[in-house]
């Protein structure tokens, strides 16, 4: 069964061919609006075919071709654009991963410890964040491969390194 992935949010007009801005919700570009790419909105009711691409002053611009004019770009102002995909599609880049494929996984120590379950993937400004959600709350992990070394779909865990007040508060006495 296929998944429908958020992938972008239509924008403002952009002229009066019905180019319009598109604010980014994926990590593929390139991939998810190549011309000839079908998405659709939210709920399943619209279709947009991507006729064209191209960086206006850092923002992407897209034409599809069921917008033809600058009236219809404005009436679908705001819609989120969802790509179906296989749930087993992988990212090209090796070490890359897609959050569908990251939440839910277990989260050990490298001893094998298991620490709790990936809750959410956070994309904040300087880095990805994992939410893990522990026994005594959700912790904020770092995605970085100094605190998460290894990433293994198959068996569905990710190792943390347990730094110290990460995955578990600091007691008082490691405090002196």
């Amino acid at each position: 069964m296929n998944t429908a992935i958020i992938v972008g949010v239509i924008g403002r007009a952009h002229g009066v061919r019905g180019e319009v801005a598109v604010e980014l919700r994926t990590d593929e570009p390139e991939r998810r609006f190549a011309p000839g790419q079908v998405l659709g909105d939210e709920g399943g009711s619209r279709v947009f075919t991507v006729r064209s691409v191209r960086d206006h002053s850092g923002r992407l611009l897209v034409q599809f071709a069921e917008v033809a004019d600058r009236a219809t770009a404005e009436a679908v102002r705001g819609t989120l654009l969802v790509a179906t995909v296989d749930p087993d599609e992988r990212p090209a880049e090796p070490g890359e991963f897609y959050d569908r494929h990251l939440i839910g996984l277990t989260a050990a120590t490298p001893d094998g410890v298991e620490v709790g379950i990936v809750g959410s993937v956070l994309h904040l400004p300087a880095q990805d964040v994992l939410e893990i959600e522990t026994t005594t709350g959700t912790r904020l992990v770092p995605f970085v491969t100094a605190l998460v070394p290894e990433v293994d779909l198959d068996t569905g865990r990710l190792i943390v390194i347990d730094v110290a007040g990460l995955l578990h508060d600091r007691d008082a006495a490691d405090e002196d």
